[in-house]
């Protein structure tokens, strides 16, 4: 039983945590600010990152993140940048949004960050080591990535602002999206998410499941969870700082009801599971009450819900992470459990004939 809950537990977080990926690094500022940045997002994206590194600098709980989070050793390349430049993303970038865009088997990132930036210093570290093309009004700077395979195409939009990719069709990202039904489908979903200075959009060919499974532990992949996570439509994954403590949303939409109910069931089983896992004797026994207690404090607090929207329907999953949860992670970790064998419905018997 302590590996069902523990898997089913592991299941819970990484849900979340698809959208979620990536806080540490980017993380509500003025309406206007954040509106225009979403704007400029391409209407055939796959995902849409937004971070508001402004508002969560100011919280409790990120401030305890970055001060336990371990600080990932700056290479050459980054270091050189830093030094020419002085820009540092930890200290000067405000707010960010970052688009993914699929184009056959490769993906390419479009972003819109503002923050304090020397215009002078980066056109001059750009025009070094790269090469500068005009186009309008623009600048546009071009520096190879450290590979060599790819470059790095960036440009001020004003001087708090800069548009960056590392694909090839530049000039068509800098033109604002024409309004279509995909962008008004983006856009409502950027306005049910206002609130949260931290938010991810994926849209189902995102292959998000698939992604989840991909990168789970071997002993914790579901492909029934993953299925039915790329039967959704959208998916949407916020946080918002709450006193000391930070709420997940996700959400889950789809047209079909029959998937959402089945996804609502899912994964209220695996709160249920873990809540009474964590509970039992043995559990009590070998896991230490700190965490033991950090754990049942994020699943009392979980909730599972089923939205109708209108045209479509959504499964809904609200927790709350608390300092005790990251202390708890902070703790060496127990091996990771193999995943209990799936078990298999019984044999269907055959009816016998009448004589």
């Amino acid at each position: 039983m302590k590996t069902k809950w523990m898997a089913a537990a592991a299941l819970l977080v990484l849900f979340a945590a698809t959208g979620f990926y990536g806080y540490q690094r980017w993380s509500s500022a003025r309406g206007g600010d954040r509106d225009a940045l979403l704007a400029q997002m391409p209407g055939d994206a796959s995902a849409v990152i937004y971070i508001d590194f402004k508002e969560s600098r100011n919280a409790p709980f990120f401030s305890a993140l970055y001060k336990w989070a371990p600080k990932p050793q700056a290479d050459a390349e980054y270091a050189q940048f830093l030094n020419a430049t002085g820009f540092d993303y930890e200290r000067d970038l405000d707010r960010i949004a970052i688009a993914t865009q699929k184009h056959s088997r490769e993906s390419d990132l479009f972003a819109v960050a503002e923050g304090r930036f020397d215009r002078r210093k980066i056109a001059a570290y750009a025009a070094r080591f790269g090469t500068i093309a005009k186009q309008n009004s623009y600048d546009i700077y071009s520096v190879p990535m450290s590979d060599a395979s790819r470059r790095i195409t960036f440009v001020f939009l004003r001087d708090n602002r800069i548009a960056l990719t590392d694909g090839a069709n530049f000039s068509a990202l800098l033109t604002a999206p024409a309004k279509t039904m995909d962008t008004a489908e983006w856009r409502t979903r950027f306005e049910r998410l206002a609130g949260s200075p931290i938010f991810a959009v994926m849209r189902q060919d995102a292959a998000t499941g698939s992604a989840l499974a991909a990168e789970a532990p071997g002993g914790l992949r579901s492909p029934q969870l993953a299925t039915l996570l790329d039967s959704l439509e959208w998916i949407t994954v916020a946080a918002k700082p709450q006193d000391s403590g930070l709420r997940i949303v996700a959400d889950g939409e789809s047209r079909s009801d029959t998937t959402i109910k089945q996804l609502t069931d899912a994964l209220g089983g695996i709160v249920q599971l873990a809540q009474i896992g964590l509970n039992e004797t043995k559990t009590r026994n070998q896991l230490d009450p700190r965490t033991r207690e950090a754990y049942l404090e994020l699943l009392n607090s979980a909730d599972v819900s089923k939205l109708d929207r209108g045209t479509t329907q959504s499964v809904r999953l609200v927790f709350d992470l608390t300092p005790k949860f990251l202390e708890a992670a902070q703790r060496p970790s127990p091996a990771t459990p193999e995943a209990p064998s799936p078990v298999k419905p019984p044999a269907r018997k055959t009816p016998r004939s009448s004589k």
